[in-house]
């Protein structure tokens, strides 16, 4: 029983790197499974916004102290 890394022979270094691959691999795979998918398919609609009538300010409204 190897109680400290550094004493750790080379097959427990290569468990504990297989375990951590292992580990990374399933993480990233519940990732992928776990997207949510639109009941309209694939296909994207483009929403277009359109611009309102243009605005001139003529006055701002504030008051001048002199």
């Amino acid at each position: 029983m190897n109680h400290s890394i550094y004493s750790a022979d080379r097959s427990t270094h290569l468990k504990i790197v297989v375990m951590a691959l292992v580990a990374g691999i399933a993480v990233a795979g519940l990732g992928i499974s776990a997207r949510t998918f639109s009941d309209d398919g694939s296909t994207q609609t483009a929403r277009v916004i359109k611009a309102g009538k243009p605005v001139a300010v003529t006055s701002s409204g504030t008051m001048v102290v002199r």
